[in-house]
């Protein structure tokens, strides 16, 4: 099999990961979320725990490269604990939409704070994008909009932290980093979830090990895809996540998004592929 294939493949086996990840966290119903994110990055840290043994890699990085380690991982977890909250509370298609703003927020923090400029369709897309998360947020003066709050703020916290991976990158070993955001979301996690601890029921803690499980395939399936393929050419892929989050929701919830959910939702879809295309002729040139 051709390296494009091989990494299209692997970036949808990534999507379906993540959102059977997101189904768990909703299976795992009224635990904690505070607990949900912890066996969540359980799992991931001794994933990681195990790719900085066998490539030894160092587990807590440079010295001089701490403050950007420790601020790209408390990003990160914020990002998680904000996106579980949004999938507790929201249909499955909506939290997934939402979430999958980051590449956008990435592209904005990316200007402000590493100088990068933005080309002629970046502008537009972001007024479009922006246009399509109020569909599916719905602004309103009442408590019923924290869930979609949480969902964007989990974009703009996954936004911020991949800001900071691009700024280490040639810095930092990918693993270090990952290991890195692991270990500190588990030592950050531990003393929140034993404030609020609730003993899980048998299936719970099925639906507690399948979210780190699929969290782990998924960010490992993220990986193989880049190993075999630009992130230009597959990135788009991901957005399939949505679907199959929305199917999931279907199939176990019987969820459907409303109208205004779905325009949002196909704004964002066809503005983030008209910029992969836009982007790919630009590399091509």
């Amino acid at each position: 099999m051709d390296n494009k294939p091989k990494a299209v493949l692997f970036m949808l086996i990534s999507a379906i990961a993540f959102a059977l990840m997101q189904t768990m966290v909703k299976l795992a119903g009224d635990i904690p979320t505070f607990e949900k994110v912890l066996f969540r990055n359980l799992v991931s840290l001794f994933v990681a725990l195990s790719v900085i043994y066998r490539a030894k890699t160092p587990m807590f990085g440079k010295k001089e490269n701490q403050k950007y380690l420790l601020g790209r991982s408390l990003l990160g977890l914020g990002g998680v604990v904000f996106y579980f909250y949004a999938i507790n509370n929201l249909i499955m298609a909506d939290a997934a939409m939402l979430n999958k703003l980051s590449p956008f927020f990435v592209t904005i923090f990316a200007c402000i704070f590493l100088k990068e400029k933005l080309n002629k369709i970046q502008i537009p897309s972001l007024i479009i994008v922006f246009i399509g998360a109020m569909l599916i947020i719905k602004p309103e003066f009442s408590f019923e909009v924290l869930p979609a709050g949480a969902g964007l703020l989990s974009a703009i916290c996954a936004g911020a932290a991949y800001t900071i991976v691009r700024s280490l990158k040639n810095k930092e070993n990918p693993s270090t980093i990952v290991f890195y955001f692991s270990f500190v979301s588990v030592i950050v996690m531990i003393p929140l979830t034993i404030m609020n601890f609730q003993m899980p029921t048998g299936m719970q803690w099925v639906y507690l090990i399948g979210t780190g499980i699929f969290a782990a395939m998924g960010q490992y399936g993220l990986t193989f895809a880049y190993k075999y393929a630009p992130a230009s050419e597959v990135s788009i892929y991901n957005y399939t996540t949505i679907i199959f989050a929305a199917i999931m929701g279907f199939l176990v919830w019987g969820e459907l998004p409303d109208w205004l959910s779905l325009l949002g939702s196909i704004l964002i879809i066809v503005t983030a592929v008209v910029a992969f295309i836009y982007q790919n002729k630009r590399i091509e040139e």
